[in-house]
C-alpha cells in the first residue's frame, strides 16, 4: 500500500492547472522517475478535468487508482496510489488537505493566476499516511481488533489443549487407581494362604 502522488488542481478552466504537489517516486528508477511524474501529472490533469464540483471518484488506470474529490471553489484534489491502498483513508485524506489547502489560499488566491502555490504540508501527509493503519482511527482499531482475536483464539485453543490434557491425566489417574485396587485385592488373597508361625 502506497501513496505516490498528492495534489491540488484548480479544474473549473481546461486544461485543468497543478496548484500544488508532491509526488514519492523513490520506488521507480532514476531513470523512469521524470517520466512517471509526467505520466502523473497528465493523468491527473485528466482526472481533475472530469472530476465535477462535490464529486468523489475513483479511477483505475494500469497499477494505480486515482482518487478525486473536486469542490465547488474551482478545485480538485487528486490521490494516485496502488490499488490495495483503501479509498476510504485515500478520501479521508483529500477532505482534509482540500479544507486545509482553501482555508489557506481562499478561491480568490488562485483564480487569476495559474501560479503553483506552496503547501508544504504535502511532504509531511504523503510519509505519514503510506501506513493507512496509522492514519485512519477506524483501520488502527481494526487492525487491534484483529490483533485481539487472534490472540483471544490462541488462548482458546492453549485452553482447550489443557482440558484435554487434563483429561488424559484424569483417565490415566482412574486406570491407575483400578489396577492398585486389583493388586491390593491380588496381594491379600497371597497373603492370606500363608499362615504365620
Amino acid at each position: 500500500m502506497k501513496i505516490l502522488y498528492i495534489g491540488i488542481l484548480k479544474n473549473e478552466t481546461k486544461p485543468a492547472v497543478e496548484l500544488c504537489a508532491e509526488r514519492d517516486l523513490s520506488s521507480y528508477s532514476r531513470f523512469t522517475r521524470t517520466s512517471v511524474g509526467e505520466f502523473m501529472s497528465l493523468f491527473c490533469k485528466t482526472v481533475a478535468e472530469r472530476t465535477r464540483p462535490g464529486q468523489r471518484q475513483d479511477v483505475e488506470e494500469q497499477s494505480y487508482t486515482f482518487h478525486a474529490y473536486g469542490r465547488s471553489e474551482g478545485v480538485a484534489g487528486i490521490i494516485i496510489s496502488d490499488q490495495e491502498y483503501p479509498a476510504l483513508v485515500a478520501h479521508q485524506l483529500l477532505s482534509k488537505i482540500v479544507d486545509e489547502f482553501l482555508s489557506k489560499y481562499p478561491r480568490s488566491t488562485f483564480a487569476t493566476s495559474d501560479r503553483e502555490l506552496p503547501f508544504p504540508q504535502l511532504k509531511e501527509y504523503i510519509v505519514k499516511y503510506q501506513d493507512p493503519h496509522a492514519a485512519d482511527s477506524i483501520m488502527k482499531i481494526q487492525k487491534e481488533l484483529d490483533e485481539t482475536k487472534i490472540v483471544l483464539h490462541k488462548t482458546i485453543e492453549s485452553v482447550l489443549e489443557r482440558g484435554e490434557k487434563i483429561d488424559s491425566l484424569v483417565a490415566k489417574s482412574d486406570g491407575l487407581s483400578a489396577q492398585s485396587k486389583m493388586f491390593y485385592n491380588q496381594a491379600k488373597k497371597q497373603n492370606s494362604c500363608c499362615v504365620v508361625m
